[in-house]
Order: structure tokens, then sequence, then C-alpha cells
């Protein structure tokens, strides 16, 4: 056996180096440089992950750069295709990086009194990079999805002089507001294999992987009780993210202090927009469906040369804009939506920034949306565009309308929420989250919903078919007026498109409810995030809450749906219904049976928004 074997790759189209770069702290970050074959004057393409840089560049043993990059987190066509110098980063505490790993590391602040975060790794990095790459021109962008996208939002603070551009996908944003902890105050207790793993070891060992106990994650959940206490089971409190999470129940300081759509604009408020960003959303985003354009909405005012801030919100699951993307589940987009995107959208916004030659972006709009319900694809000036907002009524009878209830209609209609038979969020047995087959967690947020709408604890609304295009583009939101005769509550509104009964060429949709738009609000906060307060019992009481953004036309011949119910489980934790101080550490003597009541009488009337379209 040689003491060292040295592989023979003269013969392959690009040439890998490693490196240890020094941070300013004197911690060194493990970094992949791929560089194709003959490159001269090329352009960087920077990914910082916390999920194994090696890995990532090295899906498969090959001597051509594609095979290596098709994967996550590549757009391999655009890398290869347009010549880019490739780059992966383990951030520090992970992988070959040293350093200690803090998940989500807030910027230096209230949060964290170190003089490192991932703006300095990443200024120091790229400083490193262009006095280092001698076939590079000296220009960077940084990309990623997820965790890779949250890292480049990092990036454009006190950004160095080489970045000249950023394009953050499917960003992690605010854990708390509607990305991965939580959503509204309940919490996702589906993350927690996510947060044992990723922050238990340094390199996600196999050995330490999160165990269970049952094949149904519905069972899996329920047999702990609360999600502290399965936590306690699982060993999660070793982990000092997990033991934060336990003490922050609600949106304090912690939480919003790290909130990057606040972060950047009290950043660019003071300091200005100095890196051109392309943030990319995706519709069915089943992890960070709140990021992209919440931040998007706090800087885009901020532009004010109409020039640093672009959006791209496609019909995709998180992360499937580098993937073909033709369908998602059982529906189809009549073209392969992904490619589309990173040829016609990420390929020449990047070009232009980073290319020598400079290549005009005349094609890429400040907002490019996917229109689902019509597939096709829209260039906008600014997202939402305005609309107006048109009332969606609940009815009694079950109905929707776009015309308040008459006065002697029946007040409200009612259910019973029991904890010990929670609705789940999709068919089971309830998969854990996975993302290869057979698991289908990436399809979650377009399962068809009519098994909840037979249910009994789940009161659902329907329209009369429609004899006419309803488009809406924007956000709805959710306007009800409703009493528990508990002392806490949990409500999930779900806007949902009904297909015909009968669907020529896709008999699977015939009767299809497929969600355009649904959420979780946990009624202690009906007053303040920050604040929780028990309800009170019986009194009918406004909730009021954004759903994600959509931009669908409901076609002539559908029905829109809308569904009201307490529990999404084991996706978010239960609600005891019982007004406790933290629901994390809720007793089986808490959780009680509830009588929900949804008012739709005037003057205490339940509706949508609905940001409608009226002519186009």
């Amino acid at each position: 056996m040689p003491a060292h074997l040295e592989p023979a790759t003269g013969s392959f189209d690009f040439t890998r180096r490693e490196a240890m770069i020094p941070m300013r702290d004197g911690v060194k970050l493990h970094t992949v440089i791929l560089v194709p074959k003959g490159a001269s004057h090329a352009p960087m393409l920077l990914t910082r992950t916390p999920y194994d840089a090696s890995a990532m560049t090295g899906h498969v043993a090959s001597a051509h750069l594609g095979p290596n990059l098709y994967g996550y987190d590549n757009a391999t066509d655009v890398i290869v295709e347009g010549g880019y110098i490739r780059i992966t980063q383990d951030i520090r505490g992970k992988y070959g990086s040293e350093g200690d790993y803090v998940m989500n590391r807030p910027l230096h602040g209230p949060q964290n009194p170190t003089p490192v975060d991932e703006s300095t790794d990443t200024y120091d990095t790229i400083d490193w990079l262009v006095k280092n790459v001698p076939e590079s021109n000296s220009k960077v962008g940084v990309l990623g999805i997820s965790y890779d996208g949250f890292l480049p939002l990092m990036a454009v603070i006190h950004p160095h002089p080489a970045l000249k551009v950023a394009v953050p996908m499917n960003p992690m944003v605010d854990g708390w507001m509607g990305d991965d902890w939580f959503h509204n105050g309940a919490f996702r207790e589906q993350n927690l294999p996510y947060i044992y793993e990723q922050e238990g070891t340094r390199d996600n060992d196999p050995k330490a992987k999160y165990w269970v106990s049952h094949f149904d994650d519905y069972d899996e959940f329920m047999s702990a009780g609360s999600a502290g206490e399965m936590g306690r089971r699982k060993g999660v409190e070793q982990l000092g993210f997990w033991r934060k999470i336990l003490a922050h129940p609600a949106y304090d300081a912690f939480w919003s202090d790290q909130a990057m759509d606040k972060v950047l604009a009290a950043d660019f408020r003071e300091e200005g927009i100095k890196v051109p960003m392309m943030l990319v959303h995706s519709l069915w985003d089943q992890e960070d469906i709140y990021g992209a354009p919440a931040v998007y909405k706090a800087i885009q005012p901020l532009d004010k040369n109409s020039d640093k801030v672009f959006m791209v919100l496609g019909p995709w699951h998180h992360g499937q804009e580098i993937e073909d993307a033709a369908s998602l589940g059982a529906i189809r987009f009549g073209s392969d939506t992904g490619t589309w995107f990173r040829q016609n959208v990420l390929r020449p916004f990047l070009d232009h920034y980073l290319k020598d030659d400079a290549p005009a972006d005349d094609q890429v709009a400040k907002v490019t949306v996917f229109e689902t319900g019509a597939n096709r694809w829209q260039k906008l000036d600014a997202w939402p565009a305005a609309p107006a907002m048109k009332p969606l009524y609940l009815e009694a009878g079950f109905g929707l309308s776009f015309s308040e209830s008459p006065a002697n209609s029946a007040a409200f209609d009612e259910y019973v929420s029991d904890p010990a038979k929670p609705v789940p969020f999709r068919a089971r047995p309830s998969q854990p989250v996975g993302y290869e087959p057979p698991f289908t967690w990436t399809q979650w947020l377009v399962d068809d919903q009519r098994e909840d709408s037979g249910r009994t604890d789940v009161l659902t609304y329907t329209s009369d078919v429609l004899t006419a295009p309803v488009h809406i583009l924007g956000q709805a939101v959710a306007n009800l007026v409703a009493s528990t005769s508990g002392t806490d509550s949990d409500w999930v509104v779900k806007l949902i498109d009904v297909y015909p009964d009968e669907v020529a060429g896709q008999p699977n949709l015939g009767g299809y409810q497929l969600p355009i738009a649904m959420d979780i609000f946990r009624g202690r906060y009906r007053e303040s995030f920050s604040s929780p307060k028990p309800i009170e019992p019986g009194k009918p009481l406004v909730y009021r809450f954004l759903l994600p953004a959509a931009n669908h036309v409901f076609l002539p011949g559908h029905r829109i749906m809308v569904q009201v119910q307490s529990s999404w489980f084991p996706l978010y934790d239960r609600n005891p219904q019982t007004y406790v101080e933290n629901i994390f550490w809720a007793k089986p003597g808490d959780y009680k049976k509830a009588t929900q009541r949804v008012y739709h009488s005037p003057g205490q009337a339940s509706l949508i928004e609905l940001p409608v379209v009226e002519k186009e």
C-alpha cells in the first residue's frame, strides 16, 4: 500500500484544490475550489454551507465538472456553461472547518458578543480568494439555498468590495415568524431530528442519528405528549440551540434581533444597499415560505435607484429551482420551470455582474413570478402589484361569497377540537422529513386536502362553481372571528383551489383540493407576539394573520374553498387548549377538548381578504 495515493487527474476538465482559509480570529475554514480547465479571468461563485463542502462538490466520482456538481446545492448548468470557478466552504464548526458551530450564528451584537459572524467570515474568505485564485477575475458572487441562502444575506452586510452579487434562494430569515422553527408561535416539532443531527456533531455523524420508536410520526410525537418532553426523551437538551428554543417560546429579542429582514433593513437604512441581490422564493416552500418575500418587503423601499433588489417567485418546493421543475406532486406546470428560470433569469443576472464583458441584463425584470393555474411567467416592476383586497366571506351553510351573509343567517359554525385526536397535516402514516424516495416531504404543501374536508373537526366553506377566473397576486389575509371554550387555541386557515369533478387527461385531479396558501396562528399571541395572554373562554375575538404569498388563477369551472381547523399534527406541536406558561412543558392533564366557533354574522363576519387582480 502506498504511503499516499495520488489520484491521476490529468484528463479531468477541472482542477480541484482545497484550502484552510484563515479568519481574522485565527480560525481556519475548509474551502473547496473547482477551476475549469483553461480558465482565465473567470468569475467565482461561492456557497458557504453547514452541509459538507466536499460532498457538495463531489456528488459522483467523475472526470467532468458537471457530474461532480449535479445535486444539492449547485445550479450545475449555470456554473458549467457559464465557465464559473465553483467554490464551497464549510462554515465554522462544521465538517472540515475549525471553530465552534452556532445555529444561524447572529450578526455581532446583542445576540453575539464575539467579533466574528457569518458576515466577517464571508469578507475574510473573499479577501483570501481574490489574492489566491489566479485564474479568477477577482469578482465573486454568493448564492445558496435554505441555510446556504441565509448566508448570502449575511454576506451583503459590510460586504467585501469584490462581492458583486448575491442570490439568496429560499433563505432562512425569521425562525419564529414563519420559517423553520415556528409559524406565528406554533412550534414545528418535526424539525427536532434536524436540530439534533445538525448541532449534535461536527460532521452529522451517522452514529449520532436521531432515533424513533414508531413508523408513523403521528404516533411518535403523540407518545411523548409535548415537544419539550420529546426533546427530553431524545437527549436534545444537550444542545445549546434547543435550550434556547425552550427558553424563548415567544417572539422576544432572541428572535427579533436575528430576524434577517429586520437586520438588513436596519443596516441598509444606515449604509445603503451595496450589493445587487436576487431573492428566490418557492410558492410551495415546505420549509422557509416566509423568508424571501419578507426580506423583499423590508428592503425594496430602501432601493433608492431601483437597481439593487430583485425577486423571483416560482412554482416550486424548497430548492426545486435548481432541479427539474415541470411538476410538483400531481400538479403540472406545462414546462420545466426550473430550467427556464436558470437559463433566462439566473444566468443572465449572474453574468451581468460577474463577467468582465458585462452582458446586459435587460431581460431580467425586477420581479419575475410564475402564475399558477394559468401556468405562465410574468415580469413585474414590484411585488405585489398593489391589487385591491377583496373580502371573501365565510357564509352560513358552509358557502363562500364575495357578499356578506344576510342578517337572519346562523351566527356561527362550531366543531370540537380534541388534542387526543389532532388533525393530521397529511394522510397517515405521517412521514418524517426526508428528501429521497420513498419520502415525499417536499410535496406536502400540494397534498390533496379532501381528506380533511370530510372531518367533523374541520370547517369547510366552498364557493359556487366559478364562471370567470379569479386571479390573486400577493398575500391573502385571514380574518377569523372565533371563540373557544378553552383558554388557548390554534387556528389553521387553508385557501384551496377545488378542481372540477373530472379533469381530462389527468383523472387523478378530478375534485382535487389544491392548497394555494395555508398557515397556522397560535391564539395566545392574538394581541402581542412577545407577550402571550390567555384567551377569554366563549368570547368572539378577531384573529388576523397573513397567509403565504401566492400568484394564482382560480379558473372557470373550479371552486374556491377555505378550511378552518385547530391542529396540524405532527408538523406543529399540539396546543393543549388550556393556557400554560410554556407549551413545551404542557402536562397530560393540560390537554383538553374545546368547542370552537367561527362566526359569520353581520358585525362578526369571518373572511379572507384576497389580493384580487380585477382587470388584466
